[in-house]
């Protein structure tokens, strides 16, 4: 039976009041979900899982700790709230510890508007192996495709946050999804590609059979691969991972690396770290984005904002205690577990678009790699020295030669960001939207 998470959260801090906090804030989350895996035409798997979590954060002084549990049970809350005051007695003072003052709290919102949940009936575990069967069967459909692996899955998740301080608010968010891998060759000729689609309503998501076409096509390219040639070349990277730099960036510029003094952005502030007429934005209030929020993580109004405005970064992402400890004003920037405290983080991420289509910045690259795929990562937060394994395509003359797998990029981010030319190919259904990005001058180890 649904759970009233109000009612928990409100039972948590009632019990953390009794065992001796001097304030609280209390999550409750429930979940549902449902998924089916197909492997070489079988069902692999298929599995549903239900339940609710509860997470408690009390204060005494300058000194906090944080519980949580699955058990819900009004003696569980009891325990755990007597628990959390125990270790919060014993924990290190910190004088940036505490809630949110009470008009710095969200004061109203509208969940509606964001359209976060799909309310429509859960889908049987029959529909979702109908769609995973027909991603799979139209992957094969394309030939030379010796393995498929589909998957399909949904989810309906609620959260309340309420604070001891006067803060209540919560919402449900919902999703939707089917993904394909494809296997082409054997032995040490193999080779592999995949596609996915994912959205909070049913309704928009694409067929299930593009998705499985999709990444057959993108197998079958693969087939060949060998080796690119080491020196300093350009490269491409495919929309599909160019929110990796990006991620790099959002790294760099979260209040807790500043805080920490290990991020290669802490003496950046007010100076240009992208070309100029590209910005960073964040914006969480997108319509059916699954990052989308009303509120953070400690009951701070979020709001659209410019992390990089052409070129020059603007700020940090700050929840309250990154804040507390940079003299700053948060940016309702904070995200927690149940089980865990605030910690900074962005939701619904746009770097600006450029003017061109990935074909025409292949053309501008002239020769160089496109990098569709990237494994392993060895970046130096403090530097900004970067390297990482790669495959993907070897262009010549402004068009796809040969596909090529084992090899390494290399450079500094800072050198790098400053070199982004930007196409226009961003999806617009994603959280984080980054067009295919060319960067000059990077370092190849391949053959």
């Amino acid at each position: 039976m649904p759970h009233d998470l109000n009612q928990l959260t409100q039972a948590l801090l009632s019990a953390a009041k009794t065992a001796g906090a001097e304030s609280a804030d209390a999550l409750a989350v429930s979940g549902q979900s449902l998924s089916i895996d197909i492997r070489q035409g079988q069902l692999e798997q298929a599995e549903r899982a239900e339940g609710v979590e509860v997470g408690l954060r009390v204060m005494v002084g300058q000194r906090q700790a944080c519980v949580s549990a699955s058990d819900i049970s009004p003696a569980t809350l009891a325990r755990l709230a007597e628990r959390a005051v125990a270790m919060a007695r014993e924990a290190p003072a910190d004088d940036t510890v505490g809630l949110a003052d009470p008009d710095q709290l969200a004061q109203s919102w509208d969940v509606a508007a964001l359209e976060l949940c799909d309310t429509s009936d859960e889908p049987t575990a029959k529909l979702l192996e109908s769609n995973a069967r027909r991603a799979e069967a139209a992957a094969l459909a394309a030939g030379g495709i010796t393995q498929v692996e589909a998957s399909s899955s949904w989810s309906r998740r609620g959260m309340h946050l309420a604070t001891s301080n006067g803060f209540s608010g919560g919402y449900e968010r919902s999703s939707h999804s089917v993904s394909a891998v494809a296997f082409t060759g054997s032995g040490t000729q193999m080779e592999r590609d995949w596609a996915a689609e994912g959205r909070t309503f049913a309704a928009d998501m694409p067929s299930p059979e593009s998705v499985g076409q999709r990444a057959a096509e993108r197998t079958l390219l693969r087939a060949g691969a060998v080796k690119p040639p080491t020196g300093a070349y350009p490269v491409v990277y495919d929309e599909r991972i160019a929110s990796s730099l990006v991620g790099h960036i959002l790294m760099a510029v979260n209040g807790a690396s500043i805080v920490r003094g290990t991020s290669w952005a802490r003496d950046k502030l007010g100076q240009q770290i992208l070309p100029k007429g590209i910005s960073l934005t964040e914006n969480p209030h997108r319509p059916r984005i699954s990052g989308s929020r009303p509120f953070d993580g400690e009951g701070l109004p979020t709001k659209p904002r410019a992390l990089i405005a052409d070129g020059v970064l603007m700020g940090w992402t700050l929840d309250l205690a990154s804040a507390r400890k940079l003299g700053l004003t948060p940016t309702g920037n904070a995200a927690r577990g149940a089980g865990s405290p605030p910690s900074p983080s962005t939701t619904n991420i746009d770097l600006t678009q450029g003017n061109v289509t990935q074909a025409e910045l292949l053309a501008q690259m002239g020769t160089g790699l496109l990098i569709t795929s990237m494994i392993g990562s060895t970046i130096n937060p403090t530097t900004g020295d970067y390297s990482r394994g790669a495959s993907g395509f070897w262009v010549e003359g402004g068009q796809i030669a040969y596909p090529v797998n084992e090899c390494t990029v290399a450079g500094n981010l800072l050198d790098m960001l400053m070199r982004l030319t930007p196409a226009n190919d961003a999806q617009a259904h994603y959280s984080t939207r980054v067009p295919s990005l060319l960067v000059e001058g990077l370092m190849l180890a391949g053959g």
